[in-house]
């Protein structure tokens, strides 16, 4: 369904002009936070007129045959007043052969909107048209049915009081209208009481806040406007609390081949760079973001969220609750919870969920990404995972009939899932606990399982990588030491790269896997930063220093104390513990940390940054803010 908008995305970045340096190639931009609100509101609006203008023409598409416009570029236009009569046209021509589904749908819904006294009466009713005679997927995933029914509320709204011959649905207007806000509603409530199934994406942040900044701008209701709007700051908000200088680093439930070894490579970014401006965009803003452009303009990011992400002085610990996609197979429970722990600190930051089945095709289980002053071409991330690849796996999260399973899913856009090499998914087999910037994953493989074994990926960007005699595995990535400690026998192999979701063939852009062919197996990872040490020789001492003991039959179990004096037990199948005491994982919050606070069910979000406070309560539907004067500096 993306392949087509895919396609186009790559003749976009092809087509630059030579004539401005857009952001995403020129030096990476500071780091430093901008207080001033006025100087702040001004970078924002220039931003966002790079993209309308690079979108419209000025050094994307700068060309007199409007058969190579997309609706993006339209878009662009009809916000610039450039060339109407030519987007009018060219609309009617695309919409002789609409597409179908969520990618296609909210495209169509901008251009109605937008061009609603800009374009032509034949163009719009060609759009209309298009909703009338072309059957529109409904899609599978959580950002799919967002897309979707944000679309058609809005387009029921855009046309009210037609009748059900008029919809492709077979329904009128009203029933549209009924249906598409009777999901937003119940996602809204599922989202804010027990979070997302697809948490922290590094792509698909797109695909839920384009639509929603579509709501919040033209939805005829006042409660529905509110509630977009709410709903742009409560997910901005979580971009801003997992990212690390604009970066946004694992666990990630959605995530593909580049993002996940390239961390800076995703969507997410040229979120971060528009709204931020601490972070390079990607490139061609990333393809969908030219959708958020035509009406970012109304929407300003609080202060509160452009703190959280930018003005860091101190360590952050954040634990938070998610939830798994419906399980429609295989499984007692409908959506099993997620528990994540993030730890960011100025070097790096570590994160991860407790493993287990989460999304079966593009989950990242857990990682320690270190921070870098231009992260574009970096692979800035240490991790390992079980590759795991099963049938049944993918039948418990969608519905359709078994036999295309496996190979069918390698030929839509996730091509690493079949792969015995792979750095991208999550598995039955493995869990993990982390406990500031120490993670233990532990895998316990039965036998006859496809890939029976690990791997660890070591990035080309690592450092001075040392096979300590004590089993420990030492490497510096930027100012952070690491310490991987593999727990049984291992090799090493070449990490081969695909470079896109319908890459048939991969490509060697360094870096290496650690691959260990043991069924009972383990990782002890440990972070820290430079500065805390003489000299790289110190942390090596230091480590090897840890009491550690180990021991994987007849189930892996560690026993160690970490850099931080923490003692910790954890056994795989049984719940960690942590100076003594078991960690009691059914007391965690939606939202747990110094910046984000949320109670499960309580639809209630707390942002804090030193004296701001911001509250997005959705069951009253207000936002609140205020500066406490006796709170302690951020």
């Amino acid at each position: 369904m993306r392949r087509p908008f895919f396609s186009t995305f790559l003749f976009i970045v092809a087509a630059l002009s030579a004539d401005a340096q857009p952001s995403f190639e020129a030096p990476a931009p500071s780091a430093t936070p901008v207080l001033d609100a006025s100087l702040r509101r001004a970078a924002y609006l220039r931003r966002v007129d790079e993209v309308l203008d690079w979108a419209a023409g000025g050094g994307n598409a700068r060309t007199d045959d409007p058969a190579r416009l997309d609706l993006a570029m339209i878009a662009a236009r009809i916000v610039r007043g450039q060339d109407l009569p030519g987007c009018s046209q060219r609309v009617i021509d695309l919409m002789r052969e609409p597409g179908t589904g969520p990618f296609w749908m909210f495209p169509s819904v901008c251009i109605a909107y937008l061009g609603r006294d800009r374009l032509s009466p034949e163009a719009l009713a060609s759009i209309r048209t298009a909703w009338r005679t072309t059957r529109q997927m409904r899609g599978d995933t959580e950002n799919h049915f967002v897309m979707y029914y944000l679309s058609l509320y809005l387009m029921a709204e855009l046309y009210p009081d037609e009748p059900a011959e008029s919809w492709y649905t077979g329904k009128s207007s009203a029933e549209n209208l009924a249906e598409a806000r009777a999901f937003i509603l119940h996602w809204i409530d599922v989202t804010t009481t027990l979070g997302q199934a697809e948490f922290n994406p590094t792509h698909y942040i797109g695909e839920y806040v384009i639509p929603l900044q579509f709501l919040a701008n033209w939805s005829r209701d006042p409660a529905m406007r509110q509630r977009g709007r709410m709903m742009l700051d409560w997910l901005f908000a979580e971009l801003a609390a997992n990212t690390l200088r604009g970066v946004l680093r694992g666990p990630n439930s959605r995530t593909d081949e580049g993002s996940v070894i390239e961390r800076w490579n995703a969507m997410a970014s040229y979120f971060s760079w528009l709204l931020f401006g601490h972070t390079p965009p990607t490139a061609g803003y990333s393809g969908w973001g030219l959708y958020f452009a035509p009406l970012a303009k109304n929407y300003e990011v609080p202060e509160v969220i452009y703190r959280i992400a930018t003005d860091r002085r101190s360590d952050i610990l954040q634990r938070d609750r998610a939830r798994v996609r419906r399980f429609w197979r295989y499984s007692d429970e409908l959506s099993p919870a997620v528990h994540k722990t993030n730890y960011l600190r100025k070097d790096y930051a570590v994160g991860s969920t407790r493993g287990g089945r989460i999304d079966p095709l593009q989950s990242h289980v857990w990682d320690v990404t270190w921070a870098e002053a231009d992260p574009r071409g970096k692979h800035n991330t240490l991790f390992s995972l079980h590759p795991h690849s099963a049938s049944e796996i993918i039948q418990a999260s969608f519905v359709f009939y078994p036999e295309p399973m496996i190979k069918g899913v390698t030929f839509e856009g996730k091509p690493s899932y079949d792969s015995p090499d792979k750095v991208m998914g999550s598995s039955p087999y493995e869990q993990v606990f982390q406990d500031l910037d120490t993670v233990i994953a532990l895998y316990d493989i039965p036998a006859g399982t496809r890939f029976p074994h690990i791997n660890g990926f070591f990035s080309k960007d690592l450092t001075d990588v040392t096979e300590h005699a004590s089993g420990w595995i030492f490497a510096r990535g930027g100012n952070a030491f690491l310490a991987y400690r593999p727990l049984a026998a291992y090799h090493w192999i070449k990490y081969l790269h695909y470079t896109s979701g319908w890459a048939k063939t991969r490509l060697d852009l360094g870096g290496r896997l650690l691959t260990s062919p043991h069924l009972r197996n383990g990782t002890i990872v440990q972070a820290a930063t430079a500065d805390e040490f003489p000299d790289f020789a110190a942390f090596q001492a230091a480590i090897t220093a840890l009491p550690l003991t180990f021991a994987l039959d007849p189930t892996p179990t560690v026993a160690m104390t970490t850099l931080r004096g923490r003692a910790l037990r954890f056994t795989y199948g049984q719940t960690p513990v942590v100076d003594g005491r078991a960690v009691d994982y059914g007391r965690w919050k939606l939202f747990e940390g110094p910046h984000l606070n949320a109670e499960i069910g309580g639809r209630r979000l707390t942002l804090t940054h030193g004296k701001l406070e911001r509250v997005l309560d959705l069951n009253t539907l207000t936002i609140t803010d205020r500066v406490n004067e006796v709170a302690a500096g951020p």
